[in-house]
């Protein structure tokens, strides 16, 4: 299936909530997708050719809807899942990276044996924003020897500044939004 007929059979499986979380924003919401079994299956199955492509040896699945793709991923590829949490989640030494909010910062940790030097990641998420919590764990892949190979999520929302705090690295998104008015 072409690129252009894949986002527009995923945005058929997203439900759009007008006001929510608060008056005049529309929100995407992607659980509608997941509780489809082609949908979740179509949007798996597209980020799984990215990250083959990308030639991965794990994936850093970001806390929680990340977790549904990465983990979904990692097991089609035979691919290790490394889960990036807020902070207290994960039992054993941790490091951690802070990232801006609009008002205030926030943190995201990871297993401090969970990377090895050499090991190519791909980071999965279910939508890019303002980039912080991607940025964040590309960072954290970098400080134990990884490299990142790429991003992959399944929503962009285009107008929201993340192109410049990702420049670095190479960006895959399944559908686009470029607006989050009701």
């Amino acid at each position: 299936m072409k690129a252009a007929k894949i986002m527009d059979e995923i945005k058929k499986y997203i439900r759009e909530v007008p006001n929510f979380p608060k008056p005049g924003i529309l929100f995407y919401d992607i659980t509608t997708l997941m509780q489809d079994s082609i949908g979740f299956r179509l949007a798996v199955s597209s980020m799984e050719k990215y990250v083959s492509s990308r030639g991965a040896t794990k994936i850093a699945a970001i806390e929680s809807r990340g977790f549904f793709f990465g983990g979904a991923i990692a097991d089609r590829l035979g691919l290790s899942m490394v889960p990036v949490r807020k902070p207290g989640k994960l039992p054993s030494e941790t490091i951690s990276e802070e990232y801006d909010l609009e008002y205030g910062t926030d943190k995201l940790e990871m297993h401090k044996d969970a990377i090895n030097d050499g090991d190519r990641v791909v980071i999965v998420d279910d939508l890019i924003a303002t980039g912080g919590t991607l940025e964040a764990t590309c960072n954290m892949v970098q400080r134990l020897g990884g490299e990142v190979a790429g991003i992959s999520t399944v929503i962009d929302l285009s107008f929201l500044p993340w192109r410049e705090k990702l420049a670095a690295y190479d960006v895959n998104y399944l559908i686009s939004y470029d607006s989050e008015e009701a």
